[in-house]
């Protein structure tokens, strides 16, 4: 059984609660790489569509809400892990830094 919302077909979740309740998901929780200055202007945009919200269809104002005290994901553009920074400790606790002398 294929879901249908408003006429189209959501691919993913987040498509599906967009479409079903008529917010964009994105100006309530951001993006990673905008700047304060963009982060500002969505957040005073995100406070007005939840005041008009809050007015019409209060269970959407409160999801909506829960979604401005979200953060964005942190996402890496080279497409790999953060490599490990902690060093390992020998059975002694501490870590070992030691050179073999030939």
């Amino acid at each position: 059984m294929k879901t249908i919302v408003a006429g189209r077909e959501p691919v993913t979740a987040t498509e599906f609660i967009e479409l079903a309740l008529g917010i964009d998901l994105e100006l309530f929780t951001g993006s990673a790489a905008e700047s304060a200055m963009e982060r500002a202007a969505r957040l005073d945009v995100a406070h007005e569509v939840l005041a008009d919200l809050r007015e019409g269809e209060p269970e959407t104002a409160a999801y909506a809400a829960s979604l401005l005290r979200t953060l964005p994901l942190k996402v890496q553009t080279n497409g790999r892990r953060p490599r490990r920074t902690v060093r390992r400790q020998g059975a002694t606790g501490f870590a070992a830094n030691s050179a073999v002398a030939a």
